[in-house]
């Protein structure tokens, strides 16, 4: 993208920043491991079948552990989950234990669901998009179910569009 583009503080960051979007855990297992991420780019794309599109960063091994397994989970946070934010806002290296001390289910194919999490989404890769700094996923949702009726869904935006 053309740096002039890219300024901080200009209206294009601002106005983009301001696409809001709901926050998440996306699961997914590889052989006999399994890990997380927070995600924010989600949306769903169909009614029949029920699709979602999710977008991960190049760089990171959780968009190859997708590809390989063709599944993962999202998993919907409620409004006050700052310590999964938290938790899971860091990233985690492959072999890490990116659950330890979290109340999972076993609910889900595509990876862990979060016992606290609002609902959550089983998801199959139905495609894939490479761009420039994202790999878009398009998923096919093959399960899901809502864990907490009276929790609201977390919403977010970003003061700049350029960067989370």
């Amino acid at each position: 993208m053309a740096d002039h583009l890219r300024p901080e503080g200009t209206g294009l960051s601002q106005s983009l920043g301001r696409i809001p979007s709901g926050l998440y855990i996306l699961t997914v297992r590889h052989g006999a491991q399994s890990t997380g991420m927070l995600a924010s780019w989600v949306q769903q794309a169909g009614f029949d079948p029920p699709m979602l599109t999710v977008a991960v960063k190049r760089d990171r091994f959780v968009g190859d552990w997708i590809e390989a397994s063709g599944r993962f989970t999202l998993n919907q946070l409620a409004t006050g989950s700052k310590a999964l934010i938290r938790h899971f806002g860091r990233g985690f290296e492959p072999d890490a234990n990116a659950f330890e001390g979290l109340a999972l289910r076993d609910d889900a194919q595509g990876g862990p669901v979060l016992a606290s999490a609002l609902a959550y989404l089983d998801v199959e890769v139905a495609g894939q998009i490479s761009g420039e700094d994202h790999r878009v996923f398009l998923g096919r949702i093959i399960a899901g179910d809502l864990l907490d009726l009276a929790a609201e869904p977390l919403v977010h935006v970003r003061a700049n569009g350029f960067h989370y």
